[in-house]
Formats: C-alpha cells, structure tokens, sequence
C-alpha cells in the first residue's frame, strides 16, 4: 500500500508510527497506528520502530508499505538534553530557560553569573546535547557572557553552542569558539533584549534546527535519520508546535501531556489585560513547564509518594501494593485503570500547580498592594488533553475537569467554563512536525481528533 506520509514518534517508553493519506488535499485523513516499545535497552531503536511499523501493517490489514514521506519526533534516550547560562536568574537566564523548554528541551542545569569549576564538571559529565549561552540586554553588560563563552571552549567537548545573549558579544563569541575547532556555534537574538521584554522565539527555532541537523542521540538514530525526508524534532517541541497552531484557530489554550516518565503542561495564551496590568515580570506566549518527577509508569512511585500510600488505599479501597509490584505502562484490570487515573489527576494537578502564577499581596507604606506572578491562564478557552494516560483512560476528560475545580484559590489559573478537548487519536506531536511541511492538513487532522469536526472521506482522495 502507499501512504502519503508515516510519522515515528520515537518516545521513552513506547514508539508509534501514524499514518496520514492525503495531505496536500482539501480531506486530509489519518488511516492508523502502530505501536511497540522502543528498544533503547537493545542498542538499536529501530527495533522498536519496525515493530511499530509491523503493527501498522497488521492495523491496517496489508502486507507492505511504501511511502512519500516519513516524519520523526524523539525524546528517546533522555531526549534532548540542554545547559542554560546567562547572567541573573530573574532575567536573562529565565527567558533562555523558556526558550529552551519550549524547543523540547530537558534541561539539566542552570546558571546564573559566572560559572564555577563545580558547573563546569557537572557540563561534563552530562555531556550535553546543546549549550545555551546568554546574558546581559543587548548594549548591556558583556563580560559574563564572554568569560562563561571562554570556559566552555576550554572544555573541548564537541558540543553545539547557541549563544542568544548581548547582541554586542556576537562577533567576540564566534571568534573565542571558531578557535577550538570543536564547536559549531549559533548567533541569535537576545532571548532577553530589554529590560522586560522577552524574545525567545528565534531561539526556539535554532534549538530544534540544531537538533535535527547535528543530534543524534539514542542507538540507531542515525538509521532513523536515513529512513526519513523531513525533520526530526524533540516531541515536546512537536506538541508545542501543534498547540501554537490550534491557537491560531481556536483561541488561548493550554495542553496537558501526562506520560510514563514526565508530564510537560504548554500554555499558549497572552493571559488577561487585567492580569497583564499587575504582573510584575513578563512571560512568553507559549510556555512549557516539564515535571520530570510526574510520570504515571516511570515516575509512578514519586505520585505515590506525593499523594502517599495510606491516603490513596484508603480513597481506593483496594490493596495498591499488588497493583505496584505487576505494574505494566499499559493498564488492563478495572483496579489498575482506576489506580492509573488517580495518578493521572495528581499530575495534572501538580503540574497545573507549578505551571500557573499566582496573585500576592504585598504590605508597603500605603497599604496592601495586589500583583501577579508567573504565567496567566484566567483567559484560556480550552484545555487539551494528549499523551497516553489523557487519551486513553476511560475519564479522561473527568481526570482534567477534576483538577480544574480542585486548583489553589490564588491560583492565576484556568475558570471553570473552559471547554475540554481530547487527542482521541493520540496524533498531537505527529501533527506538531506534520505542520512543518503541512500546516493546513496538520490543523484539519488535529481539529478531527479533538472531535471538533467530521473525518473525512478516503475515497475522496
């Protein structure tokens, strides 16, 4: 059979292939799915991808499949690790931050100022996927940037750099890396070129471009990269860029992605203009916030520990401990389902809790004074559920409204007239680097998922 385009998304714990037909068409469709776990374990993910494929074969009830296109997203082997250096951490280093969250990025260290020998070893032992240098407004201070830029060229480590800071220090930079001849550097604009105002979205962009060019970081990923004619992107990223373009379409919006590992939250809102008017730091359009510690199969035991044991018996009313001991990433039993879910709830939950700011009062020489602090989410008009847990759990959408009605009371967070949408067919990060080539077929398809429009006609195509 031949499909217009395949998409692997390659995960931590789990690979899908998604099949789309028709995607330079007025009906896009998607045909199916197919899924295996990804065998970083074995030395080579394409174990896992072509026991995704076998799966979509047998899915779609045919023996071959040939191709126009194929399409990847990957947060295997650890996805795509980052450091962050700037120079004061409510500023510079928070808008490189965001930057490279919302790329997909997991980050593993921050800094703030000049770097130490401590920061230094801990770069080398992570051995990063990409450095992140920035640090002063642009005509600002200099010399943090440069000195940090020269530290980590004496490392020698064979690490792109992406240096996003004074736009003044970008001839020294390129100068102080193109002398190791180890490095390939990247100049871009300030994530942070004024005092309050940020600009991470160029950034963004070259993250994931560096990514895909020059990255690849699980075994087999470079069979992958031959397998595929289109790019490659961190599936955060990819959810990300699926979120920002149903913004676009549909208005505010946040997206939850609760997974075996990690539950990442995407907000794309400018928030309210009453909110705006008292918040006393900016934040970006689309932001992401990952919680490494919340992951209903990997990180289970962290949400048991959150909720603790004896609490979530109780509100159970079953043993959890046999439960935990047989525990698969797919649950099967009507007690694993139920258990499943209320980890699901305590993730989005938590997750909700840290993504969104919160209103504080302050006490000065006229009185009580009111501000904002942190992200905005009091004027979005929908919430997306995506990843495994979110599409697949019998009360999905139950899970979601109950963490919205059990959210803190000076929380800056979602009202309870939001609508709630699910990714039925878990194509969200597909759709995310489908957009890349096919931004029209990409909305049409994830608005079909999310059950906000009828499924086309194959046998129109």
């Amino acid at each position: 059979m031949k499909i217009n385009v395949l998409v692997a998304e390659i995960g931590s714990t789990t690979t899908v292939v998604n099949a789309f037909q028709g995607v330079d068409s007025s009906c896009p469709v998607f045909l199916g799915q197919g899924q295996h776990p990804t065998t970083v374990n074995e030395g080579d993910v394409n174990i896992g991808l072509e026991g995704a494929i076998k799966a979509l074969k047998t899915s779609l009830n045919i023996e071959e499949i040939e191709y126009d296109e194929m399409l990847a997203t990957s947060s295997a082997a650890g996805g795509l690790k980052m450091t962050v250096h700037g120079l004061v951490y409510d500023m510079t280093v928070r808008a490189a931050k965001e930057a490279a969250l919302g790329a997909g990025a997991n980050i593993h260290i921050i800094t703030a100022g000049k770097l130490m020998r401590g920061d230094l070893k801990k770069i080398q032992e992570i051995k990063p996927n990409i450095i992140l240098i920035a640090g002063g407004v642009d005509y600002g201070e200099r010399a943090t940037a440069i000195e940090n830029a020269e530290k980590i060229a004496e490392l020698d480590l064979n690490i792109p750099i992406i240096y996003a800071g004074n736009v003044e220090n970008q001839e020294e930079i390129l100068e102080i890396f193109n002398e190791k001849n180890h490095f390939n550097v990247f100049c871009v604009e300030n994530v942070y070129p004024k005092i309050d105002e940020l600009n991470v979205e160029p950034t963004r962009g070259v993250i994931q471009d560096v990514f895909e060019e020059h990255i690849i970081h699980a075994p087999g990923m470079q069979r992958v990269k031959e397998m595929i004619n289109g790019p490659i992107i961190p599936t955060p990223g990819a959810v990300m860029q699926a979120s920002k373009l149903l913004k676009e379409d549909l208005g505010d919006l946040v997206t939850f992605d609760v997974g075996g590992a990690t539950t990442d939250l995407h907000s794309v809102t400018e928030g309210s203009e009453e909110i705006n008017r008292i918040l006393i730091s900016p934040e970006p359009v689309a932001k992401r916030t990952v919680e490494g510690d919340l992951g209903v199969y990997v990180n289970m035991q962290n949400i048991v520990n959150l909720i603790g044991s004896e609490t979530l018996t109780k509100e159970l009313s079953f043993d959890i401990s046999s439960i935990m001991e047989k525990y698969q990433p797919i649950p099967k039993s009507e007690n694993e389902k139920i258990f499943v879910e209320r980890l699901a709830l305590e993730a989005v939950k938590v997750s909700l809790n840290r993504h969104a700011g919160k209103l504080r009062n302050l006490y000065g020489a006229s009185g009580k004074t009111t501000v904002a602090e942190g992200k905005d989410l009091s004027n979005i008009r929908y919430i997306i559920g995506t990843g495994g847990a979110l599409t697949r759990l019998p009360n999905r959408e139950k899970i979601i409204r109950k963490a919205i009605d059990q959210q803190e009371s000076n929380l800056l967070g979602p009202t309870k007239e939001v609508q709630i949408l699910i990714d039925n067919h878990y194509i969200m990060a597909s759709l995310g680097v489908l957009s890349k080539k096919h931004p029209k077929a990409a909305l049409a398809l994830l608005k079909e998922s999310l059950g906000l429009k009828e499924a086309c006609d194959e046998s129109k195509n």
